[in-house]
């Protein structure tokens, strides 16, 4: 298993995979979260790429949102805004990519983890991808996924898991609500049905899947302004003593 952060992709028979990595627990840091972003773009536009498959490494968590580290080091509202833009990018670029992104969510998703499991166009899930949008108990709040989520589970969904920031729901819940299309007891299950649905995209009219994925993402243009608008809310708020003192706390409770 590595212990170095990545971003890798890898293209067979139309299937290309785009997988992420972060040795605690797949947070994602400023440099990973562009790099992502990047890479969604690139694969993307690539005409040997007919669909696009979405993991992270490891065995535990799917994503744990925000770096830790790099959230309490942020000094001023430019980096606050700079390191929340990191999300805002790859929300984008997996809006914007003409490829349909199929999610594979094996375990927990918390923040910004919960965003990008959102902004797949189809996600696949096992019973331990419970759901939490943590952000309102460190004094933020899930701003720049916050448009992902209500647009993915609705309104009502979003607002619950919103304000009711300690608690994990279940995988069967996020599913219930349209986060996951499928969910399954264990990972070869959640893999197989994964492999056929990306056969059967792989043999399907590129054409006809990047129209029809502009029909999923309609009424989301104005994201380009909106997700660095609501960056720069988060970039502000995470300067504040309450959030300072509710992260260290956290990662020394992480550390007993």
């Amino acid at each position: 298993m590595s212990t170095e952060a990545y971003v890798k992709q890898d293209i067979k028979d139309g299937i290309a995979t785009i997988e992420f990595f972060h040795p605690a627990s797949n947070s994602l840091p400023g440099a990973i979260l562009n790099k992502l972003a990047d890479t969604v773009t690139e694969v993307g536009n690539n005409d040997e790429a007919k669909v696009i498959i979405l993991k992270s490494g490891g065995d535990r968590a799917f994503c744990a949102g925000a770096s830790f580290d790099e959230l309490i080091a942020i000094t001023d509202a430019e980096g606050g805004l700079e390191f929340f833009s990191g999300f805002a990018r790859v929300i984008n670029a997996m809006r914007k990519c003409p490829k349909f992104i199929i999610g594979r969510i094996h375990g927990k998703a918390v923040g910004g983890g919960v965003g990008l499991a959102s902004s797949v166009d189809y996600a696949f899930a096992t019973e331990y991808a419970s759901v939490k949008l943590s952000e309102l108990a460190i004094g933020i709040g899930p701003f720049v996924v916050g448009p992902a989520v209500e647009r993915k589970m609705g309104l009502s969904a979003f607002t619950i898991l919103s304000t009711d920031a300690t608690e994990w729901r279940s995988a069967d819940w996020a599913k219930a609500h349209g986060l996951y299309a499928e969910v399954f007891s264990n990972s070869d299950a959640m893999d197989e049905g994964i492999n056929t649905l990306a056969q059967k995209l792989s043999k399907s009219s590129p054409e006809a899947m990047a129209e029809l994925k502009k029909v999923y993402w309609q009424g989301t243009e104005h994201w380009d302004t909106l997700l660095f608008e609501r960056a720069a809310i988060s970039g502000r708020l995470v300067l504040s003593d309450f959030t300072i003192n509710a992260i260290n706390k956290f990662k020394a409770k992480m550390t007993k």
